[in-house]
């Protein structure tokens, strides 16, 4: 499991990639993603690209980064995120809160 972070040059925009399973024991790694990056991003793009597996905490995790960033629905980025990903969020109506982009 990894998880990386880079802030775009302009500092606006914070993506955090996700590798492998997305779920309880990634946790802290995830919150320290965002949470220990220096400056204060506008937007923030979760990299779903390879990730694997989401349970119920990354779901959570999603949430909680969403209340960190604001509660617009377009400061947090879901992008490269597979057909199964999508039903998942579709049932929790994560479209409502989340921009959500597919492959």
């Amino acid at each position: 499991m990894s998880i990386c972070s880079s802030l775009s040059d302009d500092g606006n925009d914070l993506t955090i990639t996700i590798q492998g399973p997305f779920n309880f024991s990634t946790q802290q790694e995830f919150r320290d993603a965002y949470e220990k990056v220096t400056g204060s991003p506008k937007t923030y793009t979760i990299n779903l690209e390879e990730t694997t597996t989401l349970d119920n905490s990354a779901l959570g995790l999603l949430l909680m980064l969403r209340d960190y960033a604001g509660t617009r629905s377009d400061s947090v980025r879901l992008i490269n995120c597979n057909e199964n990903v999508i039903g998942l969020f579709s049932i929790c109506n994560f479209e409502q809160l989340f921009s959500i982009e597919t492959f």
